[in-house]
């Protein structure tokens, strides 16, 4: 009895010094993290104004499109007013809300105000292909590839106070093939929610470009570090939607760049928050393929999206596509 006693003591005292350990090291860590995020300063107001959706109206859009439902996915793309055709082709192929039974699927187009003389004639069928489709919500800034930092605020913010319920979130870009099969069953588990989860084709290297010539022009006043933190390639990352809300706060405190994937890792660097590598170790390669690869169907089948798509391609190989399940 007293072996056993003796016994029980050293395992409970084991016990004890185990959990102190993981207790003062979570505090620690979380004490660290605490002191980085108290030491942070807001960005200046009128910074900050420019990138906040208060500073926009809402031209068009769908307040009440998650009012009564819990959407699974919401699929956030971001395209130009002017681009119908890309629209229709999503409408047709990976965009079908009703595409995978059981799962509740969401469709947004987000875009900004038209350019141009043919501005005024965008606008007016842009209004009445909103009105037909009920999935484009658009807000009072100009619609340029400059102002994709604010419009992917803009996505974050409308997830976040008109999309409250949903579990995930997507934002892929309109030229993009999107799997959502292997997204949703191989990727994702239709019953669970992770929280503080974003996943793509994460950079890890990256560093700015200072050449004012290039595409990626990063000037040295606006982001003055050597090197980004770790990012997710814009052309599609996918993320719990409990993030939505958390990245729209965290721009408070991250200064605008003009690359915005760059500002959403920037953002998620604030958070503490890593994107996640998708990658698969069975046929070792990227599940988010950020680069156009010739259409094969048991290749595509294995990946999540493939960059790289006219509208009219897209429709061609989603007919063939469907084959995958039963050849691949």
């Amino acid at each position: 009895m007293v072996k056993n006693s003796h016994k029980w003591f050293g395992v409970l005292l084991a016990s004890a010094v185990l959990l102190t350990f993981l207790v003062t090291c979570f505090w620690s860590y979380g004490g660290e993290r605490a002191k980085s995020v108290q030491r942070l300063n807001p960005i200046a107001a009128e910074i900050y104004r420019m990138i906040s959706p208060s500073t926009y109206k809402y031209v068009l859009n769908q307040p009440h499109k998650c009012k009564e439902r819990r959407p699974f996915l919401v699929l956030m793309v971001p395209v130009s007013p002017g681009e119908r055709a890309s629209r229709d082709a999503i409408r047709k192929t990976w965009g079908q809300e009703d595409l995978i039974p059981g799962v509740h699927l969401l469709r947004v187009f987000f875009v900004g105000l038209p350019t141009g003389e043919q501005g005024p004639t965008i606008q007016k069928d842009l209004e009445r292909e909103s009105l037909e489709h009920e999935d484009i919500v658009q807000m009072s800034f100009e619609d340029s590839y400059h102002n994709l930092t604010i419009k992917t605020m803009m996505m974050m913010n409308w997830l976040a106070t008109s999309c409250q319920g949903a579990s995930y979130a997507m934002k892929i870009d309109a030229d993009i093939f999107l799997n959502v099969d292997y997204l949703v069953n191989k990727l994702l588990v239709p019953n669970s929610t992770r929280r503080n989860y974003i996943t793509g084709s994460v950079i890890k290297d990256g560093h700015p470009r200072r050449d004012k010539n290039s595409k990626w022009y990063m000037p040295e006043d606006i982001f003055p570090e050597d090197s980004y933190p770790p990012y997710v390639s814009g052309a599609g990352y996918l993320f719990s939607a409990d993030l939505g809300k958390k990245i729209s706060m965290a721009s408070r405190f991250v200064r605008p760049v003009p690359l915005e994937d760059i500002y959403v890792g920037l953002c998620l660097r604030v958070l503490g928050v890593q994107p996640v590598y998708a990658f698969s170790f069975t046929s070792m390669h990227n599940l988010f393929e950020i680069y156009h690869v010739k259409y094969q169907r048991c290749v595509y089948y294995q990946r999540v999206i493939v960059t790289g798509f006219q509208p009219d391609e897209l429709l061609c190989i989603w007919h063939d596509f469907q084959k995958a399940k039963s050849t691949c």
